[in-house]
């Protein structure tokens, strides 16, 4: 049986149209090979607006190096994710995931409410303006599949944790989608995901932040591809970051020298 992994790789890609509401070039595609089929979103390099802060044409293997790092967690919290030539040159390739969740951006998990508390399985990140003169704190769920994003995140130094990117797919599973502006040396976390800010990690956050530690170490195969995926200074930094995380053992908070949500917040 032909992996999703294998399919998104050697598969042939059909252009069906594009996401228009997408900031870069996003086309969803059909890919078929040895008699299988998927959907899958390819992203081309082609397609990336410059940003100030990112080197030109590297948001596709950030994508590619977020997924590795998400596999090496054992999480999966990221839709497989590879790097190939596509009909408009090379891209990032995404296996499209059936029945998310996207009417409401971040389904159940973000809300507004009034007051200064967030409630029962809430935790709160920002109070907003909602109109008329009127605040509304913004809470996200006491999730345990949103803490585990919340840890990958702070490894990968996410600057773009909206939540029109996190997917819930049937059967309960959560992805995190978009990854693009990830990886830079310097702190540049972003995202709805602080509720959890300054509180002790978890011991299974824990585990799998000493694993990583071990699988990013020099020679080893995951350090090794994401080598060729991301500067070695901003590898030097993964390396700190999750360093970091097991010596303070506590989720990061925001450090004041950069917006520390993401705008807009969907």
């Amino acid at each position: 049986m032909t992996s999703i992994e294998e399919l998104l790789t050697r598969g042939e890609l059909t252009v069906r149209g594009r996401i228009a509401e997408a900031s870069n070039a996003v086309l969803l595609c059909t890919v078929r090979h040895d008699g299988a089929t998927a959907d899958c979103v390819y992203k081309p390099v082609k397609g990336e607006r410059p940003l100030w802060d990112f080197p030109d044409g590297t948001l596709a293997q950030r994508e590619v190096a977020a997924y590795l790092v998400s596999e090496a967690t054992g999480w999966g919290l990221v839709p497989t994710t590879v790097l190939r030539d596509g009909p408009y040159g090379e891209g990032m390739v995404q296996h499209w995931i059936d029945g998310a969740e996207e009417e409401t951006p971040g389904g159940s998990l973000l809300a507004l409410v009034e007051g200064e508390e967030p409630g029962e399985g809430w935790k709160p990140v920002a109070f907003a303006e909602i109109g008329g003169g009127r605040t509304a704190l913004l809470v996200h769920a006491d999730d345990v599949r949103l803490r585990r994003l919340a840890v990958l995140d702070a490894v990968i130094n996410n600057a773009d944790r909206k939540g029109g990117h996190l997917l819930q797919a049937p059967g309960g599973r959560l992805y995190g989608i978009d990854h693009g502006v990830t990886f830079h040396a310097e702190d540049k976390l972003r995202t709805l995901l602080w509720g959890w800010a300054g509180e002790p990690l978890t011991e299974e956050a824990l585990t799998v932040l000493g694993s990583l530690a071990g699988q990013l170490a020099e020679g080893a195969p995951l350090a090794t591809r994401l080598g060729e995926l991301i500067t070695a200074a901003e590898l030097a930094a993964v390396r700190e970051r999750v360093a970091g995380l097991l010596r303070t053992r506590t989720h990061p908070s925001p450090s004041g020298q950069w917006p520390s949500i993401p705008w807009p917040p969907v």
